[in-house]
């Protein structure tokens, strides 16, 4: 499981830009392998990962694994990249205030000044469940913000 698409050219791409003095900046999913991520981690100096949500279920639904972003975006925290997080939020999927307490205490825990951007949700293609309530988005950054000093609201 590599999945970013075009690792190689990234990976060349990011080396060239370090090179000659330019900055790198990654928008990802998170789900990479562990090797290939440490590799590409020293040519990267800043990284927005979704956080799709913060339940194994969740991302099983979603045919990912929860605890590969984790470790991404852990791993990303310790080689000093700038890390900011995003999880869009739909709702009767990743929604809960529990969760959503869950996922900012765990990214707390990496470092308080981590940013967290939790973003509205509108359907799209293949998912059609409502647009997320702007209450709610406001609601769960309320409560991101206990433990997180950056917290922004998205697609309000």
């Amino acid at each position: 499981m590599v999945g970013l698409v075009g690792y190689e050219y990234v990976r060349d791409c990011a080396r060239l830009l370090k090179e000659n003095g330019l900055c790198t900046v990654l928008v990802t999913n998170g789900t990479l392998c562990r090797e290939p991520w440490e590799a590409l981690l020293p040519l990267v100096d800043a990284a927005n990962i979704d956080l799709k949500g913060f339940t194994p279920a969740f991302y099983q639904w979603l045919q990912g694994n929860l605890e590969t972003v984790k470790t991404n975006i852990q791993l990303a925290v310790e080689a000093g990249c700038h890390v900011e997080v995003t999880t869009l939020v739909i709702p009767g999927k990743n929604d809960g205030a529990e969760d959503m307490e869950k996922e900012a205490r765990w990214l707390a825990s990496l470092s308080p000044d981590l940013p967290l951007h939790i973003s509205r949700y509108f359907p799209r293609w293949h998912l059609e469940l409502p647009p997320t309530p702007v209450e709610t988005v406001y609601h769960l950054a309320a409560l991101a913000r206990k433990w997180l000093k950056y917290v922004y609201e998205g697609n309000c």
